[in-house]
């Protein structure tokens, strides 16, 4: 298994947007996470950014994620950009 980095750019209003979507975008990265794929996720400093972890065979997963998570799906996010991240030190 492998680490991928999902990263978010936030589009302008995300805070105040967010509210209409939030419940539906938890309940979609629960089940990633209760599958065992996402394993920390959340916004950086201002909300600006978000960055979600995810581990698993492929990047497939974390795209998936986001081609269907409704903070995606309704514009919420500018751009999204999934890497792999090659972890030296950890779990």
């Amino acid at each position: 298994m492998d680490y991928y980095i999902l990263s978010y750019i936030t589009g302008e209003n995300y805070l105040e947007d967010r509210v209409n979507f939030r419940k539906e975008h938890l309940n979609h990265a629960t089940e990633y996470f209760n599958e065992g794929y996402l394993t920390l996720g959340g916004t950086i400093d201002s909300a600006n950014e978000a960055v979600l972890v995810f581990k698993a065979e492929t990047d497939k997963i974390a795209k998936s994620f986001a081609e269907n998570d409704p903070y995606v799906k309704n514009g919420l996010i500018k751009a999204w950009t999934v890497k792999k991240w090659n972890v030296v030190i950890g779990n």
